[in-house]
């Protein structure tokens, strides 16, 4: 491993205040492989060096605030959206984020697969849609498509859960969500319920709900539903987790960021991920969303009006 040069120059230093040391600077920096002048520019900017460890620290202390916020950790570009939606926002390069963090030793957890893919078949039919999205997920614009699919919510104490979600494919945004205790198919539909009644005013006789070829999706109940509220339906391939790879990513992030190790009942597993849908729609800011959330970037798409005031770069690490 390579040594950086300050660091032997603090090892210089030290060596030179020891009251038995017995060797010059002369040998100390030609064994350390460093020059004498850049030891003795080293020691002449000790204040230099402590004013931007200092700084170092305060900049720091602002992005473990901004790491913590809501109590859902994030990386480097988590942290950079979240200064930018601060009052008033902070503007730090993203560079030095990253260095700060690798410098105090703050990660951001790595998402893990997911091994729970699909959906117990009891009520599957041989009704199964066309692949009408054919991934196409942003080019209609929101509220077009939509896409819905099932996850279990485990953790070995509480009763296991089921979840069933719909969001916009565009913006990213979580339409409406419903937690079960049950597997029935009644959760599933409360779900496509809950959303038109929350934004059925912005879809039309266009708007596709995509979902795989789960028992729940393949129902008549299912597809008796989407037909009454004249809404498209389209399924991915067999075994194809790409077709709807954008709610897939939704249930991965969210199982790393919520923590329902103690929960003992389904309603504490209910509270603590209806704290995470309410974050991730209004202040989980994504990268590829313009740096916005989803509620404020469907605002955006709608308005034109872009809500944040970003900062041009000035190379500052």
């Amino acid at each position: 491993m390579k040594i950086p040069a300050s660091a032997k120059y603090a090892i210089i230093e030290q060596m030179m205040q020891r009251e038995d040391n017995m060797l010059n600077i002369k040998w100390l920096c030609e064994t350390a492989g460093v020059s004498r002048s850049g030891y003795y520019h080293y020691l002449q900017t000790a204040n230099l060096r402590e004013q931007r460890e200092q700084q170092d620290r305060a900049d720091f202390e602002l992005i473990l605030i901004a790491y913590n916020h809501r109590g859902y950790s994030k990386g480097a570009r988590g942290i950079y959206m979240r200064f930018l939606h601060m009052d008033p926002p902070v503007h730090m390069n993203i560079k030095k984020i990253r260095r700060l963090m690798k410098k105090y030793g703050l990660f951001c957890p790595v998402r893990k697969a997911n091994p729970y893919r699909r959906i117990a078949k009891a009520l599957k039919t041989d009704a199964v849609a066309d692949n009408l999205l054919n991934r196409e997920f942003e080019a209609h614009g929101p509220r077009a498509i939509l896409l819905t699919d099932i996850t279990y919510i485990i953790n070995g104490k509480a009763p296991r859960c089921y979840m069933s979600t719909i969001i916009d494919a565009c913006t990213k945004e979580l339409l409406a969500w419903v937690l079960s205790e049950s597997l029935e198919i009644d959760f599933v539909l409360k779900t496509v319920e809950d959303a038109i009644a929350k934004h059925g005013i912005e879809m039309n006789t266009e708007t596709m709900i995509h979902s795989d070829q789960g028992a729940h999706y393949t129902s008549v109940q299912f597809r008796s539903l989407l037909k009454d509220k004249e809404l498209r339906q389209s399924m991915s391939r067999r075994a194809n987790c790409w077709d709807n790879a954008p709610q897939e990513s939704f249930y991965g992030h969210m199982k790393d960021e919520i923590d329902i190790s103690e929960c003992e009942t389904y309603e504490q597993i209910l509270a603590v991920i209806t704290d995470w849908t309410d974050y991730y729609n209004n202040e989980r800011y994504q990268w590829d969303l313009a740096k916005l959330a989803p509620t404020e970037y469907y605002k955006y798409l709608k308005t034109g009006k872009y809500p944040l005031e970003i900062p041009k770069s000035n190379g500052q690490m």
